[in-house]
């Protein structure tokens, strides 16, 4: 009966009928109180995989009457093979862990340092990881870390650093204190203790995903401090490490403590660095530290230094390299006439709008949409009608008009600011048609009906004669209200002093006011303050009054009895606009 072949016939029947794998697995557990039988099946192919699968199928309750008989005589086989090394292995990659994880526990050294190797080579999915850790590998593995030998140590690191990958394993390194002992290990500069430098710092790189690593004030400064004294792979994880822990919704504190302590000096000379996962890793942690400092960015960075990241830009294969490069240069101020002239050399421009013509919704990068965006703020300024020229010359318009359709709600807010900056000069640079024209006047598809004058995107940057306008109000129309200032703000360009009728007209004939209204009920406080003035201008026409007024009231008394006081002064003068105010007085 404990023939080989008597065995195989035996496991064969684990994978049949209920009463046959019941019997089958009843007498493999009376013939393995033999270690030579133990032996023989553990190397049967498939049957610790068999026999793991039907002890999965009971309750791990040993105490309850109703458990499945071969469960759990598989379960106690499963305990008796595991006195076999190399049978816990192969039960672990069944993903039956508690015999690795008891070696790890109570094993001999040599036994501790084989499981934990196995941890860091075996190809383990994220519950697996998970699993690992709520059984309980994750204390003895820090214990061999911090007692073991130099052996023992290497194992234990390169296990937890696969375990990490696992969110919920994060947490449990956090509670373990172990984040001290890493950046220990990281300030040592005992040379036998090198090897263990790496693990360590791709251990610290997964651990600052959670924000519970915050609670650690001092690591972000002691990181910083490394950076120069590590080799590129050490480099690449705390570059890591400080890019998650910036990140975090809740580090502001700690971004204004990394700016006052002067880290983006620090950081900047890696913008040179040969290894593009350290210049991105460099790039993206200064681009997350100048949103909040935009205006005073320029006293961090010397035009040298914009010069150098605006190349990267030009000759970067990579998309978040480019995200990030060009993030940093959005927060740089608009004014600095001197940025503007060194973007303009190193034909940033036509890059950008050879960028974004190419993007399809399925290879879009948001963060690169983003980031253009707030670049082509710059090009885009009312004030240098050169620029704007120079800019809508280059496509930059249909661009934008993208970007309202496809882009992230940053984006659109960009983009719609960016149409809203050159829509403010189309009154000026519109060619009258009063004017005689010697050689041929403009064509009578050029007229615009708001502007009163001959109109094209690219020569008077207009928003009607450019399209923009259906797709702004689509936005307004959408469910998402994160983008309705800039929109408005974009669409206010139609309604200025000396075209403000035709541009009421206009956006009535876009069967815009209704959306307006839909904003005014339900927007932020500021864009309710720009609702109430397109409303005002556009409710001075009575067609428009007789048309909307009735849907508008209903919103102005809501805000009138329950909004903002703030509001008061603009509701009034549009409640008397549409002669309410004498019989709704008590609400003011």
């Amino acid at each position: 009966m404990k023939g080989s072949d008597f065995l195989s016939a035996l496991v064969k029947s684990l994978a049949r009928d209920v009463d046959e794998r019941r019997e089958a697995v009843g007498l493999l557990l009376n013939l393995c109180s033999d270690f030579e039988v133990r032996r023989r099946i553990g190397r049967i192919r498939g049957c610790i995989v068999m026999l793991v699968s039907i002890s999965n199928n009971g309750s791990d309750d040993n105490d309850r009457e109703d458990e499945d008989e071969a469960s759990r005589n598989a379960r106690m086989l499963l305990s008796y093979m595991s006195g076999n090394t190399q049978h816990a292995l192969h039960m672990a990659e069944a993903g039956y862990f508690k015999p690795m994880i008891k070696y790890l526990i109570e094993g001999s050294e040599m036994s501790k340092v084989i499981m934990a190797t196995a941890i860091s080579r075996l190809e383990l999915t994220d519950q697996n990881k998970a699993s690992l850790g709520k059984e309980g590998a994750i204390a003895p593995l820090i214990e061999m870390f911090k007692t073991g030998n130099l052996e023992a140590k290497l194992s234990s690191l390169n296990a937890l650093e696969s375990l990490s990958n696992s969110e919920k394993n994060i947490q449990r390194l956090i509670h373990s204190g172990i984040v001290v002992a890493l950046m220990q290990l990281l300030f040592s500069v005992t040379s036998v203790l090198m090897t263990l430098r790496e693990p360590a710092s791709a251990i610290l790189a997964k651990v600052a995903k959670s924000e519970g690593i915050l609670v650690k004030h001092e690591v972000v400064q002691q990181m910083l401090s490394l950076l120069n004294l590590s080799s590129p792979v050490i480099q690449n994880h705390l570059l890591e490490a400080l890019n998650n822990i910036v990140s975090h919704s809740s580090a502001s504190k700690v971004r204004k403590k990394m700016k006052e302590n002067g880290a983006i000096q620090l950081v900047v000379p890696f913008f040179n660095e040969k290894d593009a996962r350290i210049r991105t890793g460099a790039l993206r942690l200064v681009h997350m530290l100048s949103e909040d400092i935009q205006g005073e960015l320029i006293e961090e960075l010397d035009y040298s230094q914009i010069r150098v990241i605006a190349n990267i830009v030009v000759t970067s294969s990579s998309d978040c390299e480019k995200a990030a490069a060009l993030g940093i240069l959005s927060n740089l101020p608009l004014s600095d006439r001197k940025t503007t002239e060194i973007l303009k050399n190193e034909n940033l421009l036509p890059l950008m709008v050879s960028i974004m013509s190419s993007l399809t919704p399925q290879n879009s990068t948001p963060t690169l949409v983003e980031s253009i965006s707030g670049v082509l703020l710059r090009f885009t300024v009312s004030t240098d009608k050169r620029l704007q020229r120079y800019s809508a010359e280059n496509g930059v318009i249909p661009i934008l008009i993208k970007m309202l359709s496809t882009g992230s709600e940053a984006s659109i807010i960009k983009a719609a600011l960016s149409l809203a900056q050159l829509s403010q000069n189309t009154l000026h640079l519109s060619k009258s048609r009063k004017l005689k024209w010697f050689c041929g006047g403009p064509s009578m598809d050029s007229f615009c009906e708001v502007h009163d004058g001959y109109c094209s995107a690219k020569s008077t940057f207009c928003l009607v004669k450019s399209g923009a306008v259906t797709p702004l109000v689509e936005i307004l129309e959408g469910e998402e209200r994160g983008a309705d200032e800039a929109v408005l703000s974009c669409l206010s360009t139609l309604l200025q002093d000396e075209i403000w009728e035709s541009g009421s007209n206009y956006l009535a004939k876009k069967s815009s006011v209704c959306s307006v209204i839909r904003v005014l009920e339900s927007g932020s406080f500021k864009a309710k303050e720009k609702c109430i003035w397109i409303l005002e201008r556009v409710f001075r026409v009575e067609a428009h009054r007789e048309e909307y007024g009735e849907s508008a009231q209903v919103v102005l008394i809501d805000i009138a009895q329950n909004g903002d006081t703030l509001l008061a002064s603009g509701v009034a003068k549009l409640l008397a606009q549409l002669d309410l105010l004498q019989y709704q007085s008590t609400y003011f």
